[in-house]
């Protein structure tokens, strides 16, 4: 139930400066209570003190993955009902409009400056954070990028990446499911609907397949809580084709076309908010059914493609505000992708989350000729707060192609496109790959990040604008560039098939 804000315009002035005061000594979001001053009712993240990845009791680390995955997911649902009861009782208690997550153990709420004073108060609450609304920057074709008629039988990344020649081994993605968090998908185009895990061949069942995390947009073409896969700004379609797109006949733009997709919409038409993306990451661990109930991680994906950034204008501030989310993510056994960004080519460009954790896999772009794109972000990444005592990992950890990509596109077409969003879903598939052909990799993303670096191409590989970043030079592998090299999916599959303990 929306909140009235008659809660706060009668305050008188003096009350009104002391719940200010109060606010900013809480550690809540100065720009909150300004907002709330002059325009009422504020979209906020309430974040809970406890935001570490719960310790399980120790297991067999040979343990099914599964049965890891789902221990995760029960404490961290158990620690959100527990630390939470209280501040959804008062909330309630209120009648605030909100949605608690337990992935990363916080709240998001719609909440006058009256309100805001309130939690200022609260020994439960760690901090209160903005989430706003704006356009995020993502990649859009001209009218020279659209091939409605075009024919590729295999898309020039695919082949780049010596893919076929996996296929060609017998592995093509079968048994494994991509994860996508983007714009949202056109399901049933030509070349995604055969490998929508939804669809089995005569029905579609979006069910644990399809989740819409855009509930309050105003004349989005989707609308809100899309019952079915829709994509409001084709870049979602486009992600997907890369890393599974195949209409079986002219069209072979993606990796891994044996793979099943499932998907989640972040973006309102390329525009993201902390709450949004933390949303789709749980759905993506323990995806539930079209009513957001009964959440199972046994559907969860097995690598999740992220070609998107969380910016500053977003609510990404500080840079630490969806990171307890792709922790847990991958805790649970998922290996998740990144985008670097198109920010390049200056050194220090990569800036903004997911790419800058040290749990995200981030992938910088190169053209057909193994040049690193301009717009390629670079590292090194700015300092964090860290959670562990190892060095911060080479950022971007590989490149991949992402120079006029050509892939699916709504309604049923195909364009190219340009950007670190398109190396991205190369590498996500090249994953599934690796996965399809040793199944023991399933749920060890730090097995498959090390495979995909260690057999990364270098010879010929290059970045043109910068001699070095970040101290190393780009003759110097890895550096902080290109990463480890240009990935090369049929040298990590040879590895790959050698793994017996991933561990």
């Amino acid at each position: 139930m929306r909140k009235s804000n008659s809660g706060w315009r009668g305050l008188p002035l003096a009350a009104l400066a002391l719940a200010c005061s109060s606010a900013l000594a809480a550690g809540i979001d100065p720009a909150l209570v300004a907002s709330a001053r002059h325009g009422g009712a504020v979209d906020a993240l309430i974040v809970l003190p406890d935001q570490t990845t719960p310790v399980l009791t120790p297991m067999d680390m040979n343990a099914d993955y599964r049965t890891r995955r789902r221990a995760l997911v029960d404490a961290l649902r158990a620690r959100a009902a527990a630390e939470q009861a209280d501040l959804r009782d008062w909330l309630d208690a209120r009648g605030i409009e909100y949605r608690a997550y337990w992935i990363a153990n916080l709240i998001w709420a719609r909440l006058s400056v009256a309100d805001l004073a309130a939690l200022a108060k609260r020994n439960d609450v760690s901090r209160v954070e903005t989430d706003p609304r704006i356009a995020a920057k993502l990649p859009q074709p001209t009218a020279a990028d659209r091939q409605p008629n075009a024919v590729e039988s295999i898309a020039w990344g695919v082949a780049k990446i010596n893919a076929p020649a996996v296929w060609a081994a017998g592995f093509n993605g079968q048994g494994v499911v991509i994860g996508g968090e983007d714009t949202g998908y056109q399901w049933d185009h030509p070349a995604l609907k055969p490998h929508y895990r939804g669809w089995n061949g005569t029905t579609a069942d979006h069910d644990y397949n399809w989740h819409d995390a855009i509930h309050d947009s105003s004349g989005n073409p989707c609308g809100n809580d899309s019952p079915a896969p829709c994509d409001d700004f084709g870049h979602g379609t486009h992600t997907a084709g890369t890393f599974a797109g195949d209409d079986g006949a002219t069209h072979q733009v993606g990796v891994a076309p044996g793979a099943k997709w499932i998907g989640c919409r972040n973006m309102d038409a390329g525009n993201g908010t902390p709450a949004r993306y933390i949303e789709c990451m749980q759905w993506m661990l323990a995806p539930t059914d079209l009513n957001d109930q009964n959440p199972n991680p046994d559907l969860a994906a097995d690598v999740v493609s992220n070609s998107w950034a969380c910016i500053p204008s977003e609510g990404c501030t500080v840079g630490y505000e969806i990171r307890a989310a792709v922790q847990n993510l991958v805790a649970g056994g998922i290996f998740y992708v990144a985008a670097a960004a198109n920010d390049g080519p200056n050194c220090g460009s990569i800036t903004d989350p997911p790419a800058i954790y040290d749990a995200a896999f981030t992938i910088g772009a190169t053209d057909s000729s193994d040049t690193l794109a301009s717009f390629s972000s670079r590292g090194p990444v700015r300092p964090m707060p860290r959670i562990s005592s190892r060095p911060a990992p080479i950022k971007p950890d590989v490149s991949g192609p992402g120079v006029s990509v050509p892939s699916a596109w709504p309604p049923n077409s195909y364009v190219s496109l340009s950007g670190t969003s398109m190396a991205t879903p190369h590498v996500a598939g090249t994953a599934a790959l690796l996965m399809s052909a040793n199944l023991v990799l399933k749920g060890h993303p730090a097995a498959l990040a090390q495979l995909l670096r260690e057999t990364a191409v270098t010879t010929g590989v290059t970045d043109p604008v910068n001699q070095a970043c970040g101290g190393t030079s780009r003759t110097t592998w890895p550096n902080y560039m290109i990463g480890y090299g240009r990935i090369d999916a049929f040298a990590a599959y040879q590895a790959a098939i050698m793994v017996r303990n991933p561990e």
